[in-house]
């Protein structure tokens, strides 16, 4: 049987980020010089197969830090935690490392001084994130307000006008938060913003590439998982750019390949989350070309060579 021709719009950048890469080797490292088990605190990144193989490997996820026995090191995940986590693990003379992304990292130590000026505090991100959590609880309960939509930003009212800052998720829609953030400054012209925007690197130019491939994909497939929000908002900038199906999955057994040969499709998009491994990826390009009679075109937006170092004490 003939197969029909298929293009396929490759994303790059795509994939790992330089925090997720960090996150990943502290685990592995850890493993390396304690010996298993590590225990870890939250998933250390939001991916599946991630956590499965450093599971494998001889890490154990927990929820809180009680879940951990005194003798074994803890590790937090790169989406940071709350200050009483490590109050608590030195409290009980833990031995843990703090896989917390630096560019998470940028922005408590930017709520801090905001809140050491003084000034009231809005955190725009999504309500229950371990990120959203890990910010808020960088400060006394009450002092971070959380804004989730425009909405949100249109109807706060807050003690003083002119004693306002806002930061920012790291892994938010770079649309729909230019869209929050321009209804604060309208409504409060003082308020203060981050030096360097929050939104982190990875997000905004896996979020560009998926714009410049959308426009000539009829179908848009985001490998990641449905708790990584990074990859969710890749889904959504994909719709939003008029892709007629867009969808996420964690691999290629889970693409609904029905719902895709649905749309017909002639050319298809296919990028990955900063939190989805890369032979996700090629397992997908393997599976399109059982199908189809595949053409692969690389789109690149941008070129990434940002690295952050492990902590001292797993050199």
């Amino acid at each position: 049987m003939t197969k029909q021709k298929m293009t396929l719009l490759l994303a790059a950048p795509r994939g790992f980020c330089a925090g997720v890469d960090r996150a990943i080797e502290i685990v592995e490292r850890a493993l390396e010089k304690f010996g298993p088990p590590v225990y870890v605190r939250h998933e250390i990144v939001h991916n599946a197969h991630v956590v499965g193989r450093l599971r494998d490997m001889g890490a154990v996820f927990i929820e809180e830090l009680d879940e951990a026995p005194d003798d074994r090191p803890v590790i937090f995940s790169a989406h940071g935690v709350p200050k009483s986590v490590p109050s608590e693990a030195k409290r009980r003379n833990l031995t843990f490392v703090d896989a917390t992304c630096p560019l998470v990292s940028k922005v408590h130590v930017e709520t801090e001084r905001h809140h050491e000026n003084g000034l009231e505090i809005l955190l725009i991100g999504h309500e229950g994130h371990p990120e959203v959590i890990g910010t808020m609880g960088q400060l006394p309960e009450g002092a971070v307000h959380l804004i989730e939509t425009v909405e949100d930003a249109r109807l706060y009212t807050p003690k003083d006008p002119d004693k306002l800052a806002f930061v920012t998720q790291t892994t938010l829609s770079v649309d729909d938060t230019a869209a929050i953030v321009a209804t604060l400054e309208e409504r409060f012209p003082n308020i203060e913003k981050p030096f360097k925007e929050d939104i982190c690197y990875a997000t905004t130019n896996r979020q560009e590439a998926v714009k410049a491939i959308a426009d000539r994909a009829d179908a848009l497939i985001v490998i990641g998982s449905e708790t990584s929000s990074n990859s969710k908002r890749l889904v959504e900038v994909g719709d939003r750019a008029g892709c007629r199906f867009a969808t996420l999955a964690n691999d290629a057994q889970s693409v609904d390949w029905a719902a895709l040969e649905a749309v017909s499709p002639e050319v298809i998009g296919l990028t990955a989350g900063a939190s989805a491994p890369e032979p996700l990826v090629q397992g997908v390009v393997s599976a399109l070309q059982d199908r189809y009679d595949l053409t692969v075109e690389t789109v690149e937006t941008a070129k990434e060579n940002v690295t952050f170092k492990v902590p001292r004490m797993l050199v």
